[in-house]
């Protein structure tokens, strides 16, 4: 039997047919094991062959084998450095949310994430969420980094699950599409998704007061099917994003304004930093390029968190 993963808990999964049955799925430990680098062999989104069988009058079933993915985002596994961890697979599109505070999305998540969907071939949208509850300072970040992200090439919308805003854009965009739903905890995920198809009723929380971040609600990644033709997968919090299996040499083709400016370069292999007549640094100089961009683009080069020399980094 083949069918689509719609859950997984580590150790079962929960699988669907195109006939519409459901069954709970595990995998063998032999093919646990064989040729697979990520903490999760199968993710949601997966399609995979199948074989049922009884115990104690119970009905599972066992994987045997996963189909090749169109693509997947993936992540530094957040206990195992070395290992990775596949979010989700087979996905039209992404809608990674962003807030301005309540809590603070840096750019250098945002940047890690577009380098990774980017070098996955996963379309990304940016939602600016919670717009109703900023003051005019945060609105202004928001046109800023909107304009920032529009300018290479970025779908930006603005929303408010409180009010509706823009969510029949959102849901246009969705129908007859496999959307993940990304971002860190506390984002608004799980509320917008509620608004989005009420009757999912997903489990949201409070905004952590004392650290002004968000609690997790969402502890493994699930797909839904919703009313209007649509596929929704439901992610974790991710609090951060580290990028995997990149050459420094590749880095700067998945910032789009760089790949368009690095033909103009003297050097073909040149890596933006100190090489002479490079187009790049040029631009940058011109404020051609946001200084963010460039910054979470050395981050990378450095293999640094999302942390690294936001407070005394300084541009020459």
């Amino acid at each position: 039997m083949t069918g689509l993963v719609y859950k997984s808990t580590g150790s079962w999964y929960t699988v669907k047919t195109d006939l519409g049955e459901t069954y709970e799925c595990r995998i063998k430990g032999k093919f646990r094991i064989k040729g697979i680098k990520s903490t999760n062999p199968i993710a949601v989104g997966d399609v995979v062959d199948f074989e049922l069988e009884t115990d104690n009058n119970q009905v599972s079933g066992i994987i045997n084998n996963i189909h090749d993915r169109n693509n997947y985002i993936v992540r530094k596994s957040v206990n195992l450095s070395k290992q990775t961890h596949i979010i989700a697979a087979n996905i039209d599109q992404v809608f990674l949310m962003i807030t301005i505070n309540n809590p603070p999305t840096l750019t250098s998540f945002i940047d890690r994430f577009l380098v990774t969907a980017n070098a996955y071939s996963v379309r990304i949208v940016l939602l600016f969420n919670k717009i109703d509850t900023y003051d005019d300072d945060a609105l202004n970040e928001v046109k800023y980094l909107a304009h920032v992200y529009r300018k290479i090439g970025y779908e930006c919308i603005e929303v408010s699950a409180v009010n509706g805003k823009n969510l029949e854009k959102v849901k246009a965009l969705m129908h007859d599409k496999v959307s993940m739903f990304s971002g860190h905890s506390g984002v608004g995920k799980s509320t917008l998704i509620n608004s989005i198809e009420p009757s999912l009723d997903i489990k949201t929380k409070e905004i952590s007061t004392l650290h002004m971040q968000g609690q997790h609600t969402t502890t493994f990644a699930e797909m839904f099917d919703l009313s209007f033709g649509a596929k929704i997968i439901d992610t974790p919090g991710i609090k951060g994003f580290g990028v995997v299996d990149m050459d420094k040499e590749e880095v700067g083709d998945y910032f789009p304004e760089f790949f368009k400016l690095k033909q103009h370069c003297k050097f073909n292999n040149c890596l933006h930093i100190q090489e002479p007549h490079c187009a790049v640094k040029k631009a940058l100089d011109n404020n051609e390029i946001a200084f963010s961009r460039y910054r979470s683009y050395l981050q990378i080069l450095e293999g640094e968190d999302e942390h690294y020399r936001t407070d005394n980094f300084e541009r020459e």
